[in-house]
């Protein structure tokens, strides 16, 4: 890993949701450096105390650093997303007061900045905890007006500033009502995802999987033969079995159609349990199967089909007692190159053979 990712790895992690805390931090980092320029151009025309915007910005400088520690190890420490916007918040609400005694004139264009920092709440804090910032920013801004108004009646006139404290209680309750309302717009579009996502892989599954067996389907196996003849071949070669339950149809005359659905169920348990690793069972059709064996000489192919006859002559099939189950195989190798349709081919025929020789038994192509 070279130095960049590295760095970027340690200054924002790896997890993905704290990735997304810091890039809110650092948007409101941007939005403090924009408000910090506003109050020195403020400052330098006079309309603000130079020494306090300089401590103001010094302090709202310290304090978001902080923040960025706080957020970088929440993890450690055990605060949540929602905790964290809401101390956040807090933060800049008191920030914004002093903001607000401090800038003169144009103090009312900072209440916009009142507004703004419950918007960025919005994303991480919960609707009450949104709704409790707003009406904090009221009693807090309402305290700060009316002690100005009260102590200088001449710079902060109260009647002005009782209006300003209309508009701006108009916007934060307004603000908090649509945060309300847009969280529990994200509630149900996050529902939603999850549920589509659900959907996506039952379909996924549906489209892969034989339903009956649990085994691969026809269609998923044309993509597995697919990608293994572009696959480098190996020294040993790939072998290619084509499988066949012997006399089903007379079981399902006999049983019904329940217990051939048993049979077919307890012959892919018992069949996949003798597979190696790399090995491919699929149903091809009704009661045929078709098995790929990777890297697999004859010897190793003829061995799994043994230890499986094995296992299903010994298996018990729930509505078929009494009754011995037994499979018939043609088994072919493919040669180098060879389409996989040319290779099934053959052991098709092998399978035939097996058939007309007696059943129970695996031919080789």
């Amino acid at each position: 890993m070279s130095l960049y990712p590295r760095l970027a790895a340690f200054l924002f992690g790896t997890d993905t949701s704290l990735r997304r805390m810091l890039t809110y931090w650092a948007a409101t980092c941007v939005l403090y450096s924009a408000c910090s320029a506003l109050l020195l151009v403020q400052a330098g025309h006079g309309f603000s105390d130079r020494a306090a915007a300089h401590a103001l910005i010094g302090y709202g400088g310290s304090i978001a650093a902080g923040f960025y520690l706080l957020i970088r190890f929440s993890s450690r420490i055990g605060l949540k997303p929602d905790q964290l916007a809401v101390l956040q918040a807090a933060f800049s609400l008191g920030c914004s007061l002093f903001l607000y005694a401090y800038s003169g004139p144009l103090r009312a264009a900072t209440l916009v900045m009142t507004v703004v920092i419950i918007v960025f709440c919005m994303f991480a804090a919960r609707p009450r905890q949104t709704m409790l910032l707003s009406l904090v920013a009221l009693a807090g801004m309402g305290a700060t007006m009316w002690w100005l108004a009260l102590h200088d009646p001449a710079r902060f006139p109260p009647a002005q500033e009782a209006l300003s404290f209309g508009y701006l209680a108009a916007a934060l309750l307004s603000t908090a009502v649509l945060s309300g309302e847009m969280h529990k717009l994200r509630s149900r579009l996050k529902r939603q995802r999850r549920e589509l996502t659900e959907a996506l892989d039952t379909i996924r599954v549906l489209a892969t999987v034989d339903e009956l067996t649990s085994l691969v389907n026809r269609r998923r196996m044309h993509e597995v033969l697919e990608a293994e003849e572009r696959r480098q071949p190996s020294r040993r070669g790939t072998c290619i079995a084509l499988l066949d339950i012997d006399f089903f149809k007379q079981v399902n005359d006999q049983f019904g159609h329940a217990a051939g659905d048993s049979v077919l169920r307890s012959f892919s348990q018992a069949a996949r349990a003798c597979l190696r690793g790399d090995d491919v069972l699929a149903r091809w059709g009704g009661e045929e199967f078709l098995l790929l064996l990777p890297d697999a000489s004859l010897d190793d192919a003829r061995g799994v089909l043994e230890r499986m006859a094995e296992q299903v002559h010994a298996m018990p099939v729930p509505g078929v007692e009494g009754r011995r189950i037994s499979f018939s195989a043609g088994l072919a190798t493919r040669n180098l190159g060879e389409p996989f349709a040319e290779a099934i081919n053959r052991a098709d025929k092998a399978l035939y053979r097996a058939k007309e020789s007696g059943r129970d038994r695996v031919v080789l192509a």
